[in-house]
């Protein structure tokens, strides 16, 4: 049994009084214990309404409205507010792409921190303040005593990220969702910052949800990969195989869309067009527009997820017919 189970699930929000739209339309995965797995996909793909769905986040009058999440064996969507708490924050963490909306301006490092630690734990007050410094040490944040003391904004963007990486790990999870973890650093934090979580997953044995725009950084983190494409799953298998061979042409253009695949001094590729919104999907395949391969089947009906690839003609078969 695999510890992370999401099975054909559905997230609706109203349009109206009686319609409603879907911004997570039949998606499906498997995570086992300490694997890592990446979520990819450009803006408005649903990659973040996944991880507020697995954490039972979604705001209303949005919601859930098909599907099954299952963490160990438990149902999640069955569990009373009291219940997913006990799991939310404790067994699975996240960590967010802004540290700085992530933490509270006019609390210290430290009161953030143990208050974490005292909601999900009985322990005493001077018991969860060495655990924190621990925690900060683990992370390589210099004096961490002394940061305990600190407000956020007296720490730099990525000590910022490594405080909200050390109250992920404060209770020990199971499991880490990351969204966008490194969206707000510079390139060479942002480095650091994806080797420190890599580190961390493995000398805990903790899994990994890595949701990214960046195909780079899961090469290098993650184990599988899964591309979202307007709230679908389109291809998914071992990020290796997929990125040295993909199957749907959305993943080959976001690996051709590469500054490394360019060449130098050549124009960086763009894949034409844009996501379209969930308030107006086309008919069929919702890439048709934006695939150089469409044919009239991709527009009149959306192909089901066969051998980990959502499309009627994937690259390779693509090729030989052209």
């Amino acid at each position: 049994m695999a510890m992370l189970e999401v099975r054909d699930l559905h997230v609706a929000f109203p349009r109206g009084k009686r319609d409603w739209i879907e911004a997570l339309r039949g998606v499906n995965l498997t995570l086992e214990k300490g694997e890592r797995l990446g979520v990819v996909g450009e803006s408005g793909a649903g990659k973040s309404m996944l991880a507020f769905a697995i954490l039972n986040l979604i705001a209303e009058p949005g919601r859930i409205s098909q599907g099954s999440i299952s963490f160990e064996g438990t149902n999640l969507l069955e569990l009373s507010d009291r219940q997913i708490r006990d799991i939310r924050g404790n067994r699975i963490s996240m960590i967010f792409q802004d540290p700085m909306v992530t933490l509270n301006p006019v609390l210290t490092i430290g009161v953030q921190m143990i208050e974490t630690l005292q909601a999900h734990r009985k322990i005493s007050k001077r018991e969860a303040h060495k655990l924190c410094v621990d925690k900060l040490k683990m992370v390589a944040i210099p004096s961490a005593e002394t940061r305990m003391d600190a407000y956020p904004h007296e720490l730099s963007g990525g000590l910022r990220q490594r405080v909200v990486i050390a109250i992920a790990l404060l209770t020990d999870p199971e499991l880490i969702i990351a969204d966008e973890p490194t969206t707000a650093l510079d390139v060479t934090i942002q480095a650091e910052i994806m080797a420190l979580i890599l580190k961390l997953c493995r000398e805990n044995d903790v899994a990994l949800i890595l949701i990214t725009h960046d195909l780079g950084v899961v090469a290098e983190v993650t184990e599988r990969l899964m591309i979202m494409y307007a709230g679908k799953c389109v291809e998914t298998g071992k990020t290796r195989e997929i990125i040295d061979g993909p199957s749907h042409p959305y993943t080959g253009g976001l690996l051709k869309a590469l500054p490394q695949n360019a060449g130098r001094g050549r124009k960086l590729y763009q894949i034409p067009g844009s996501m379209p919104p969930i308030t107006n999907l086309p008919s069929g395949c919702a890439y048709h527009p934006r695939c150089e391969f469409a044919t009239d089947r991709c527009k009149g009906g959306a192909p089901e997820l066969v051998n980990g690839v959502a499309c009627y003609t994937p690259l390779k078969q693509a090729e030989v017919q052209s």
